[in-house]
């Protein structure tokens, strides 16, 4: 009598799954989100200073929108990814703020009062590096440009280091790069907002609000969230708030914690999977056995109620924000001249100046100068491992700021592309400075991180 095999294949899903498992490790690890931006960024480079550009440039110029009746909503391509695709950026950065206040380091005032404190000095400082140069003149808009981390080229230099690095300081730089995130948005939706209409922005609120109701509930669906997370960016986009913060208070009213606790989920799939087990028949697959198939489908339920839906999110939009979004962002926006007449105006140009001071300088600063403060003042503790010369060192890392700042400067200097191309060379500029600088600092300014040695006798 044949043996029942234990597993069915379709006839390549193995050789499939050589190739896609190892692919599937390697795009979920932070570092990846880094090379894809320096990689999609050096394509946008070689894009602007080739024939390419025209044919580029046209797209990016092209004319797109949504109308019904009299209503319409019309962008060019360049503005739906800015205004569109990074909402849900921002609303994966939303889930993650939450998700850090809720549970992560940021939930305990003893482990988030030095990354705290840290990113406000990170925000400030830099600011003001930049208004020194930039007070009086066309550039003054743009102090907002040095504030922000780029969370995942950050972490993209410090997991290039290893082992030598503490894990507990790239930790600490999550932390302080999702702090530095809310505090670029708070930015974003008080400072960079042209004019106010209340009528669409009281809209924006009520479906706030209806959106939380939903989570007061106990509504656990993504789709109703969903729908009225495209109302809510409609409402933004006519309230004169930008668009892209529709994606950020979507993000704080979903379900941070599941129906099950641990224990109750655990006792639940035992017993619909004992319940499973009873029902089997030998050689039958679950489509010939209509009873296993409905507990295996209770299983899926409760396995939906033992996740939360902030939870399935975060992880779920983990892939098309990674590898769809933040390229074609990249891709956008990275488009800047390289000849030396642009870099020789650059150079000397105040905005440039400010951002690359404000980056470089300022971040380290405003970062080490805080924890130093908050240290001598006897407030927090340095996370377990850490010492002062990683502060610095992730110091300068912090000074990495492409994403939110690219995105920051083309909301300052709307109108004035000749302005918007100084500012991201200076971004550009500032940024191979930042990481390269910080990586020598770590490698070669502090110690490696001592394995700890098992000791038999503590048993």
């Amino acid at each position: 009598m044949p043996t029942e095999k234990p597993f069915y294949f379709a006839p390549l899903e193995k050789a499939y799954q050589r190739i896609a498992s190892p692919f599937e490790e390697f795009i979920h690890r932070q570092t990846t989100t880094g090379i894809l931006l320096m990689t999609c960024a050096v394509i946008a480079l070689i894009i602007a200073n080739s024939p390419l550009v025209v044919p580029y440039e046209k797209l990016l110029h092209m004319k797109m929108g949504i109308f019904s009746g009299d209503w319409r909503i019309e962008h060019n391509v360049h503005s739906w990814i800015n205004d569109g695709l990074m909402t849900i950026f921002f609303f994966v950065v939303g889930l993650e703020i939450k998700r850090e206040i809720l549970t992560g380091d940021l939930s305990k005032f003893e482990n988030a009062i030095i990354p705290v404190g840290a990113a406000v000095g990170g925000m400030l400082i830099p600011a003001l590096f930049y208004y020194l140069i930039n007070g009086d003149g066309v550039g003054a808009r743009g102090w907002g440009i040095p504030m922000a981390t780029d969370i995942a080229f950050a972490v993209g230099v410090m997991a290039l280091l290893g082992s030598r690095v503490p894990k507990s300081l790239l930790t600490f730089l999550v932390a302080l790069a999702i702090v530095d995130d809310l505090g670029a948005v708070t930015v974003i939706a008080l400072f960079y907002t042209e004019q106010l209409n209340f009528l669409y922005l009281g809209v924006a609120g009520l479906i706030t609000a209806f959106m939380y109701m939903l989570n007061l509930m106990g509504i656990r669906s993504s789709l109703p969230y969903f729908i009225f997370a495209v109302l809510l960016w409609v409402a933004m986009e006519g309230s004169g708030v930008h668009a892209t913060i529709a994606g950020i208070f979507a993000a704080w009213t979903i379900p941070a914690y599941s129906r099950f606790t641990p224990k109750m989920f655990s006792h639940e799939i035992r017993t619909i999977l004992d319940r499973f087990d009873e029902y089997a028949e030998d050689g039958k697959h679950l489509i010939n056995n209509p009873k296993q198939a409905s507990l295996a489908w209770k299983m899926g339920q409760a396995y939906d109620l033992g996740i939360s839906p902030l939870q399935r999110l975060e992880s779920g939009l983990h892939i098309p924000t990674t590898y769809l979004v933040i390229p074609l962002f990249a891709l956008a926006n990275a488009a800047i001249p390289l000849d030396l007449e642009s870099i020789t105006n650059a150079a000397i140009d105040p905005v440039a100046q400010g951002i690359v001071f404000g980056l470089v300088a300022g971040k380290l600063v405003g970062v080490a100068g805080g924890v130093w403060l908050l240290q001598k003042l006897g407030i927090g503790v340095l996370p377990k491992g850490v010492n002062f010369k990683h502060i610095v060192g992730a110091g300068l890392v912090a000074g990495i700021g492409f994403t939110m700042s690219i995105f920051i400067s083309d909301l300052a200097f709307t109108g004035n592309d000749e302005i918007v191309v100084v500012a991201k060379m200076g971004i550009l500029f500032a940024s191979l400075i930042a990481g390269l600088c910080g990586f020598l600092w770590l490698r070669y300014f502090t110690e490696p991180v001592k394995e700890e040695l098992h000791d038999p006798s503590a048993h």
